[in-house]
């Protein structure tokens, strides 16, 4: 049994720190609003903020929206580093930039800890289910302490190179999904518009070589306007910012990215910034003047 803190318990945070519970780990708990009543109710311990949190656990988990709300937790007033004695271990399973990442690492190497940025893939579902896809960045010696740990959250478990690898990896990710989504948009709001079943267009699709996890699960979202997050639109824009700014820095054309953006941006002028993010369809349908039906 380990000490570990969690903090940032939001709809992906709060499971990943109950299967933590659940495997019978001391788990000190911090998040910005109130902590969910199912975690204390399981086990886990309260915290008033990061540095407390800190000072309990041996192997801190950060899962919050943004670099800067890392930044807060990290270095903020009664934030983790605060707490931290040498020895400790900061993991970040947030989606953040991997340019920041990297100093973040250093300023936490420099206090005699080990840092890992770990961001997943898999939403809601995966978080629930502990099936997440774990992509980390960090020393092998540190991934392989910390890996047990991971195995509670998720099944497919990479250590994809230093630290920043694991957020580079995620804005492969993202970048990815979002195309997906476009592509299987465009696809049932084509077969609709021509007049066939949208529904037995996906089922058909479903057995080839299109197949595809976006297909099977935001595929049926579009088709029975199922909108909830999810993931919301304006966390999947945050990454595509990252993409795109970084791929500014690194002078590479990402032009199916910036166009996936575009979509994204259309449903936030339209009030979906909370939007589950495969309601990208829904700037489609606007340009196409028609429905998924």
């Amino acid at each position: 049994m380990s000490k570990l803190g969690f903090i940032g318990l939001g709809i992906m945070g709060a499971p990943m720190a109950g299967h933590l519970i659940a495997a019978g780990h001391d788990v000190y708990l911090h998040t910005r609003s109130e902590i969910p009543a199912a975690l204390i109710q399981a086990g886990g311990i309260a915290c008033a903020n990061g540095c407390e949190v800190a000072a309990q656990a041996d192997v801190i988990f950060i899962m919050v929206p943004d670099t800067p709300h890392v930044e807060a937790v990290l270095f903020g007033d009664h934030g983790v580093t605060a707490g931290l004695s040498p020895g400790k271990t900061v993991v970040d399973m947030s989606s953040i930039s991997p340019i920041t990442t990297k100093g973040f690492a250093q300023r936490i190497n420099e206090l005699g800890c080990e840092y890992l940025d770990a961001p997943v893939s898999g939403g809601e579902v995966g978080a629930r289910a502990g099936t997440l896809t774990i992509m980390v960045g960090g020393a092998q010696a540190t991934f392989d302490v910390v890996k047990p740990l991971f195995e509670l959250m998720g099944k497919n478990i990479t250590l994809v190179g230093g630290n920043g690898a694991g957020q580079i990896c995620k804005v492969a990710n993202q970048i990815i999904v979002a195309l997906n989504i476009e592509a299987v948009g465009e696809a049932l709001l084509f077969a609709s518009k021509a007049g066939a079943d949208p529904a037995k267009v996906r089922a058909a699709l479903m057995g080839g070589f299109a197949s595809s996890k976006i297909l099977e699960v935001h595929g049926e979202r579009m088709i029975k306007r199922t909108f909830d997050p999810g993931f919301r639109i304006e966390l999947h824009q945050k990454d595509l910012n990252l993409a795109l700014s970084s791929a500014r820095e690194l002078g590479v054309a990402l032009p199916n990215t910036a166009t996936a953006q575009e979509l994204f941006n259309a449903c936030r002028a339209q009030g979906g910034a909370e939007w589950d993010h495969s309601a990208m369809v829904r700037a489609l349908e606007n340009l196409a003047n028609c429905k998924i039906a």
